[in-house]
């Protein structure tokens, strides 16, 4: 169970630690992760990124859907699967057997966090939802992720990233301006449900110091994409105006999209009329921003489409380095549309450490995205590499649990759980 001590007081004593540089904000911390594919994974491993201590329930055998999505495959392992689940532990659990259950359940009682995204209701079919779990620990902070929510006329439907995309309006406002809707390059919908999930569960652990009890988080893709829609859905909600595609234009601002140059693209913002002026002197099109059609943003956006031919015809003179180097320093929002091999090669996406590598047991180094966000009190450092299905059983049961080893052995044998063995 949950080591008992004062709210506050346990609050100060994590601050003094985290201040004094002796510890990361979550260590200490466990988290009980029934997630797959993506925006379950996502959130724990940031979660693990601040030192939680992440012990992933997989099924024997199979494990994590992603661990299939391939090619590209390093020996056996799926890079997809790889990229999203550093600093975790694995266990292979078979959750249709009772003793599977019953193992899950001992977990719960010792963890601090539980967080799954199964379809509603299907964790409580098991005796595993959160009325039965906050029966043996009720200081657990419950996270369920779904496509729809916990209730509503859509909750039983399985969640996918590219159908909430579409049914939140997300793959509307997304693609040409006059061609079909595009799905964004990555699931940005499952992401944001990830990213929503994280700060809610780091909120849960926050209220569980102030009054010592847990809670439940409904957590869901459909949601945290609608919210996600910011100005465009208030353009909608209180001005009364429908959306559409703009490629890579914007609804409210003029200039403010990709250019095609000699050699590539270039974007380039104009966010008011001083920015406008200064564009227009590099591109030596100052008597442009005296035309009166041009003077204010409002009037640029009416005149969009003369004004956006102008500029087109102009950045088509020169490549992108030339127009790189003549808005260095000009305090204009610009930046070239970069490749994946041009993005991990920019001199800021080196310095600002995105660029992590690990060796794994049996892929040998592998290479992901590091973390987004950095910390002047801690390193979010030597991160541990994707786990292999079932690697950290035995260790979970015994060291986590107190399982004795016959056992252990016992649940081995009847293929209750198994364990990865290394060569």
């Amino acid at each position: 169970m949950m080591r008992k001590r004062p709210a506050v007081a346990g609050w100060r004593w994590a601050c003094r630690q985290l201040s004094a540089g002796h510890v990361k904000p979550l260590e200490g911390v466990k988290i009980l992760d029934l997630t797959r594919v993506l925006a379950g994974p996502f959130a724990t491993m940031i979660l693990g990124d601040l030192g939680a201590e992440i012990i992933k329930v997989e099924r024997p055998g199979a494990g994590d859907e992603t661990r299939a999505w391939g090619p590209p495959f390093v020996g056996t392992e799926s890079v997809y699967f790889l990229s999203v689940n550093r600093n975790k532990k694995s266990i292979a659990v078979n959750l249709k057997n009772f003793h599977g259950v019953r193992i899950i359940k001992d977990l719960a009682s010792v963890c601090d966090v539980l967080i799954e995204n199964y379809v509603p209701g299907k964790l409580a079919e098991m005796g595993l939802g959160y009325k039965d779990i906050v029966e043996i620990a009720p200081h657990i902070v419950y996270c369920s992720i779904t496509g729809y929510g916990q209730t509503g006329p859509m909750s039983q439907r399985a969640g996918y990233d590219s159908v909430a995309c579409a049914v939140s309006g997300l793959m509307h406002i997304t693609g040409p301006q006059d061609g079909d809707p595009v799905r964004p390059g990555v699931a940005m919908t499952d992401l944001a449900a990830g990213l929503y999930s994280h700060g809610a569960i780091m909120a849960g652990l926050l209220q569980r110091e102030k009054t010592g009890r847990g809670l439940y988080i409904d957590c869901n893709l459909l949601s945290s994409q609608v919210a996600c829609l910011s100005h465009v859905a208030a353009n909608y909600l209180t001005g009364g105006k429908e959306a559409k595609r703009w490629g890579t234009a914007h609804g409210s601002i003029v200039p403010y999209q990709a250019f095609k140059t000699k050699d590539g693209y270039l974007v380039v913002g104009a966010g008011n009329d001083h920015q406008f002026a200064v564009v227009c002197k590099i591109l030596s099109l100052t008597t442009l921003s005296e035309e009166p059609r041009y003077k204010t943003n409002k009037l640029r956006v009416q005149n969009r489409r003369e004004l956006i031919d102008i500029l087109c015809a102009r950045f088509s003179e020169k490549t992108t380095q030339d127009w790189l180097q003549l808005f260095e320093g000009s305090g204009v929002p610009y930046g070239p549309i970069n490749n994946i091999q041009q993005a991990f090669s920019e001199s800021q996406v080196i310095h600002n450490d995105l660029i992590l590598e690990m060796y794994h047991p049996t892929a040998g180094n592998i290479v992901v995205p590091g973390p987004a966000v950095r910390f002047s009190d801690f390193k979010i450092s030597n991160p541990k590499p994707p786990p292999l299905i079932g690697q950290h059983t035995v260790e979970v049961l015994k060291t986590t649990l107190g399982y004795n080893e016959s056992f252990i052995n016992e649940l081995l044998a009847a293929g209750i759980v198994t364990q990865y063995e290394l060569n």
